[in-house]
């Protein structure tokens, strides 16, 4: 540093004395020069050895020698060896290279990889009133193209290349641009929330495929629920045909499975499909065929069946509870698509693989259960309906099999598909196997209480007690949509679009706005924690929201009444219902009064409400009924509106039904919560 001091002195020297306010500038340079060397050598220790071999030619030499020794050193740094610059200038260029493609060099530029791209939003305005998705009619012209690639519509993929940044293409194919090996639409859903009187809108998410160049040249980046790259060997793809099993299966495990609602059916088929067990699957109702006979009794002729109704069936509830397909545990998860798929190859329409609320309908559900039957059958197993549990052989601890009830089956075999035939069976019969597996469903009271006399350690859970609510479809649809955009709800039922057109056509006046996408019916959900019953919050919430539905009794035993909505498929119903309801914890006090029957007491509880509302009807399956706004003010409707409850209703003081606490709770839920 003393040096270059020395230096500079000896070079500009004369001019300062010429001009001495150019003193300070020359200082000014020095302090830099000196801060540039100390941070040199802190980062580059080696620089020292140069420094020394400079000090010692400035010791030789006169003021002239040490300007030339000054220039001359770092001319030496310039004239390295020829092979090391070119290292030098490799290295420079490959790190130059780096920086332009955002990182490392790519190991397997052309390895083809899956993003999966979310929110993807297109409006239906930009849609248009052609494409109507919803009510799209499954195909029946042999085409193969799949669900995932019917929704990847121009709209769609501007909005994707939009987010993606890329400019259209005249050379794209099916739309894509070639930097796009492929595309897939994963889920659509809509969103109906109005934020700042925005439109609703259906957000996509996107599957794309593009090798690991080209997405470094999009600059994509991982971005938890906005842009992340999809493990292919995690995915499950298009499920496998099971092979047949058709091997003598005395040798193997004997699995008993008691139940043929979802759980059932899916843990059959997988045991039957292992190829390493048999299983027994007893179900206490009737196959679909049998059972809408016994559905038919109850609506025309008011019978209850204990054995065959909306509850208990080929199915389970879902059958005639128009199959909605929720999940909270990912809807894009592997055993979930697992689940979606396995419908589809059983008969499920496409779109379910693609919908965010996935709705089966009961009319599509009879075909698909005859075919999952049928194929179960083929594997090796065994379906018994008309089968009832009623006693479960259990020795040290230990279940050996069931003893059951039996009566006579109508089934629709494929041998004669057009005509049902009656199947006798013995009056009781049991069943030995290795193993029991119990999905009986909430709506067997009958098992549990048995289980309960055979000495099976059970426990109690928290339930959820309430009503079905109805509205007019066009009432919601005005609600979720608004003016503007609830009358572009079309069902494709003459007769259900006229109301609803005839309604927003009053209103259009009003909005000075006209649209032209198309949007499906609409539905809700509500929730709060903070139902107060008079002294603590309880949870109340909706569920089984059915959009163009219908109520339908759901009682099992005779002296109850119950009741469930349901959806066809279309669910182009003038009415819209949904369950309205409260918690209910274990240990509430308002089920003291059934102690006596121990962890059963909740199925006590149960019952005693179904006996009142049973009596409250007319004791004829008649429905009773009170308008929403009479139950908050505890008085009885003077006049009930007409309903989609085919076997009546009648005025009744529903806010005496349930415990206090109970209708506080859901009162407050209402008007404090729901109403906002």
């Amino acid at each position: 540093l003393l040096f270059l001091l020395y230096c500079l002195c000896l070079c500009f020297g004369g001019s300062l004395k010429a001009n001495p306010s150019s003193t300070m500038n020359v200082i000014a340079a020095v302090y830099l020069l000196m801060i540039c060397s100390v941070r040199g050598f802190q980062q580059n220790p080696s620089i020292t050895s140069t420094r020394r071999q400079i000090l010692q030619t400035s010791n030789q030499h006169s003021s002239r020698t040490r300007q030339t020794s000054l220039f001359s050193s770092t001319q030496t740094n310039d004239s390295e060896p020829k092979n090391k610059r070119r290292s030098n200038e490799q290295y420079s260029k490959k790190k130059k290279r780096r920086r332009e493609l955002g990182g490392k060099e790519l190991k397997n530029p052309d390895e083809v990889i899956t993003w999966r791209c979310y929110g993807i939003d297109v409006y239906p305005d930009d849609l248009g009133p052609s494409l109507d998705i919803d009510k799209r009619k499954e195909k029946r012209d042999g085409s193969n193209t799949p669900s995932e690639r019917s929704y990847l519509t121009p709209p769609v993929i501007s909005s994707l290349l939009s987010r993606l940044r890329i400019k259209s293409s005249e050379e794209a194919t099916d739309g894509l641009p070639p930097i796009l090996k492929d595309a897939r639409v994963v889920r659509r859903s809509l969103d109906a929330r109005r934020r700042k009187g925005s439109d609703p809108k259906y957000t996509y998410v996107i599957d794309i495929d593009l090798t690991r160049q080209a997405a470094r040249n999009l600059g994509l980046t991982q971005q938890s629920g906005k842009m992340e790259i999809v493990d292919n060997k995690k995915l499950i793809g298009h499920v496998d045909d099971i092979a047949s099993n058709l091997e003598d299966s005395k040798a193997k495990p004997r699995i008993i499975i008691v139940g043929a609602g979802p759980a059932g059916l899916f843990c059959a088929l997988s045991l039957a499909s292992s190829g390493m067990c048999t299983p027994i699957l007893l179900e206490r109702g009737q196959p679909v065929e049998g059972r809408g006979k016994s559905i038919g009794a109850l609506i025309h002729r008011r019978n209850v069946d204990p054995e065959s109704n909306f509850s208990f069936g080929e199915g389970g509830a879902g059958t005639w509870s128009d199959g909605k397909l929720t999940t909270r545990i990912g809807r894009n998860s592997e055993s979930v698509r697992y689940v979606l798929e396995t419908l589809v190859k059983y008969g499920a329409p496409e779109r379910i693989l693609v919908e965010g609320a996935p709705h089966l309908g009961t009319d599509n559900m009879v075909r698909l259960l005859r075919n999952m039957r049928e194929d179960l059958r083929n594997l090796g197993g065994e379906i018994h309906f008309g089968t009832k549990a009623s006693k479960y052989l259990i020795e040290d601890g230990k279940i050996s099999g069931v003893e059951a009830e039996c009566v006579e089956v109508i089934e629709r075999t494929k041998s004669n598909p057009t005509d049902s035939e009656a199947r006798k069976h013995e009056s009781s019969k049991t069943f030995y196997g290795d193993a029991v597996v119990l999905a009986t469903g909430h709506s067997a009271r009958d098992v549990y209480e048995e289980l309960y006399k055979s000495g099976v350690e059970l426990e109690p859970k928290g339930f959820a007690v309430g009503f079905r609510i109805e509205h007019p479809q066009w009432l919601i649809n005005e609600i979720q949509y608004g003016r503007d955009w609830g009358g572009r709800v079309f069902t494709k039922r003459p007769s259900t679009d006229a109301v609803n057109t005839e309604h927003f056509e009053r209103l259009s006046e009003d909005t000075g706005k006209s649209h032209q996408g198309n949007l499906p019916v609409a539905s809700y959900r509500l929730a709060t924690d903070k139902a107060f019953d008079g002294k603590h919050n309880r949870g109340a919430y909706s569920f089984c929201m059915c959009p163009g539905g219908q109520i339908v009794p759901s009682s099992t035993e005779e002296g109850e009444l119950c009741i469930n909505g349901m959806s066809f498929s279309n669910r182009d119903s003038l009415w819209a219902n949904s369950a309205l309801v409260v918690t209910v914890a274990q240990d509430d006090p308002i089920l003291d009064k059934y102690r006596s029957h121990g962890c059963l007491a909740g199925l006590e509880f149960q019952r005693d409400i179904e006996r009142k509302a049973y009596q409250l009807g007319g004791m004829n399956m008649t429905v009773p009924v009170q308008r929403l706004t009479d139950y908050v003010n505890g008085v009885v409707s003077s006049s009930i509106p007409a309903s989609s409850y085919r076997l009546g209703a009648v005025s009744a003081p529903l806010h005496e039904i349930y415990p206090k606490p109970l209708y506080n709770a859901l009162s407050h839920a209402i008007t404090e919560h729901f109403e906002k």
